[in-house]
């Protein structure tokens, strides 16, 4: 009997080993990609790519009230494996069809949750979902990437972090440029948001983003030892709220709760992703967030129109050579109208101004203007009008506002200064992203956090911010900015999440000698060609023109490059490129490509590869920085030229220059 019972406690003690020891494999579909968990008194995950480390076994888990936590101790009841492969048809994005191809694993656990992790070609993905259908708060979440050694980074860190308090830091823009340092030279005290690249072996790279966040706050990064890690930070949800800052049109919140969710039920949480390029490229051209967003809630989608718009703010209403005072005024804006028209750009901005100040109140108008008579006269010219709004004016009465401006005949708001994504927040974005919906509005969300996927869900929402855009050369010199090195770094990282709301167009334009940021009558850094390809390399359906209708006018070649270009593609192609160096892509709508091309403050020759165009003679209109575009930055040059038989053509580009190309059949 007692060697019975030294037996059975023997065979116990070795099936809970067993248990808690329970490894499982996952691999991309085209094999080089394995993703390891192991599920034992913790959950782990480690990658790998090919004989390359990514990530080093690193924990996961949730904390619940009730003192749960999902991930420690926690035991696998059930394993589903499954195969997907389907096609995407997207309503409004960079290509118009997507394949979505990988293997899932689901680990469904004993204490009520499940983790399905998913693995493709260019990157994996995990997320939690509880099963238990009754309310709860989520604590804490523990989403950590461990790395084997100390590795580059490319940190955007929130700006002003250095000198706050990390609880300070989940109040920011979202707008900043790129610090390039070791892991273990992190700022501790610094939040960082995503999405972040990580230098690894062999030439790769890692990106580390997220999709589908719903009701649940965005995921910070923080070094906070000095260690080869990142793990993730989030909000507390906000327990007191002022309003307050920018024109008193933000919430301030002046206590936070000890949670950083609630929760009514079941649900599922958002993906954690890690994107993995062989080659920078790879990074330029990625459909990771998109894929694992929640499909379109829209069944219509035909009344969002995406395109151009003409813009006062950037060149603070730069009229010159008329019979009126240009400001915030209907002659003004039938003026922005009349050129719209003329150059057919499909809109027109109102920014801030035409509602009276520090009343946080929409239906407050100035007197200057009179919508409903710039409406109908922008109907007349067929033109359409967006109005600017600050946050707290907008969400305080968002139903009515949406009503009322919908039924005058506006097409959408550019919804600006929300500066926060705890899940308070996020849920503002969905709730107006689906009233504005409901009444054909579109919806650009500028003072905000990166897109998560929300642009598949409510295709309305077509621009966020949460990029150092060209806005900020009003106020930053050279001293304090370099602006053409983030435009070659930034589409690597930040674009991967989904558009930016750059803002791009100028038609002054300033070398790294002669640049000066005047707020009245602002520059961009780099040359006129950097401007125009721009429109090509970054990912905007609602994209600006932000200089003056005078200056267009007289730069009229481009101007008509600008004018003619969509917002939206068929199709992508990321060409060539370094991070922080060089950018080439290619976009197509219908049978026309465009391309373009950026380099940093180093002048190089692009070689370009056309094989993509297939058979046929093809025509190239060209825009190439001038050759004295090193000493005046605004020269360029225009040629008609065939592409060549053996389909390669080289282009010289100055110091933060550019080139800019439409191909079509001759």
């Amino acid at each position: 009997m007692r060697r019975f019972c030294l037996t059975l406690t023997f065979l116990s003690a070795f099936l809970s080993f067993s248990i808690a020891q329970k490894q499982y494999q996952l691999k991309s579909p085209n094999g080089k990609l394995k993703l390891s968990i192991e599920a034992g008194d913790k959950i782990c995950y480690s990658l790998k790519h090919e004989n390359t480390a990514i990530i080093v076994s690193s924990p996961i888990s949730m904390s619940l009230s009730n003192n749960k936590i999902l991930g420690v101790k926690s035991k696998v009841k059930n394993v589903r494996r499954r195969v997907v492969d389907e096609n995407i048809t997207t309503a409004i994005y960079k290509r118009s069809e997507i394949r979505n191809r990988c293997n899932e694993l689901s680990l469904t656990f004993r204490d009520g949750f499940q983790l399905e992790f998913r693995a493709y070609d260019e990157g994996v993905a995990y997320r939690f979902v509880v099963t238990e259908n009754k309310p709860f708060n989520v604590i804490a979440e523990e989403a950590t990437f461990n790395f084997d050694d100390d590795y580059m980074t490319y940190i955007p860190y929130v700006r002003g972090g250095k000198n706050k308090k990390v609880e300070d830091q989940f109040f920011n823009s979202f707008e900043n440029v790129y610090t390039h340092v070791n892991l273990s030279e992190m700022g501790t005290n610094q939040l960082a948001f995503t999405p972040v690249v990580v230098e690894l072996k062999d030439g790769k790279k890692l990106c580390i983003a997220e999709s589908d966040v719903e009701s649940y706050p965005g995921m910070f990064v923080r070094n906070a030892n000095q260690s080869n890690s990142l793990k993730g930070v989030f909000a507390p949800y906000p327990k007191e709220t002022i309003q307050g800052g920018h024109n008193k049109l933000q919430k301030l919140v002046t206590a936070r709760e000890d949670y950083i969710a609630k929760c009514s039920g079941r649900r599922s949480f958002p993906w954690r992703i890690a994107i993995v390029s062989s080659d920078d490229k790879e990074l330029l051209d990625n459909d990771m967030v998109y894929k694992l967003a929640a499909p379109s809630r829209l069944e219509d989608t035909s009344w969002i129109k995406p395109g151009k718009v003409a813009w006062e703010w950037w060149n603070s209403c730069g009229l010159s050579g008329v019979d009126f005072k240009a400001g915030v005024n209907n002659v003004t804006y039938k003026a922005y109208i009349d050129f719209a028209s003329k150059h057919g750009i499909e809109y027109v901005i109102l920014d801030e101004g035409w509602a009276v100040n520090l009343k946080a109140d929409l239906f407050q108008v100035v007197p200057e203007i009179d919508l409903k008579e710039l409406v109908a006269y922008a109907d007349s010219k067929h033109v359409g009008l967006i109005l600017w709004a600050g946050y707290y004016a907008f969400e305080r009465d968002l139903e009515s506002i949406c009503k009322h401006y919908s039924e005058l005949g506006i097409k959408g708001f550019k919804v600006d200064f929300m500066d926060r994504d705890d899940q308070a927040m996020v849920d503002f974005h969905y709730r107006g992203a689906e009233i504005a919906a409901k009444y054909h509005l579109m919806l650009d969300y500028h003072g905000t956090y990166k897109p998560t996927g929300m642009n598949r869900t409510y295709p309305n929402v077509i621009n966020f911010e949460g990029v150092h855009g060209l806005e900020q050369l009003k106020f930053s010199g050279s001293e304090k900015v370099d602006q053409v090195t983030y435009d070659v770094t930034m589409p690597f990282i930040r674009m991967i999440a989904g558009p930016v709301d750059y803002t791009q167009g100028a038609m002054k334009n300033g070398n790294k000698r002669n640049f000066r940021a005047v707020n009245e009558e602002p520059m961009s850094m780099g040359t006129r060609c950097r401007q125009l390809a721009e429109y090509v390399i970054f990912e905007a359906p609602l994209s600006m023109l932000c200089d003056s209708p005078v200056l267009y006018e007289r730069e009229s070649e481009c101007t008509s490059y600008i004018s003619d270009i969509p917002t939206v593609w068929d199709e992508t192609k990321a060409l060539n490129g370094k991070i922080g160096e060089y950018i080439s892509m290619a976009r197509r709508k219908g049978d026309v490509w465009y391309v373009g091309a950026l380099t940093n403050w180093k002048k190089r020759t692009m070689e370009f590869d056309f094989s993509f165009l297939g058979e046929g003679e093809w025509t190239i209109e060209l825009y190439k920085d001038g050759i004295n575009a090193d000493k005046i930055a605004s020269d360029y040059r225009k040629s008609v030229i065939f592409v060549p038989q053996n389909r390669k053509l080289t282009v010289n580009l100055a110091e933060g220059g550019g080139c800019a190309m439409k191909i079509y059949k001759k």
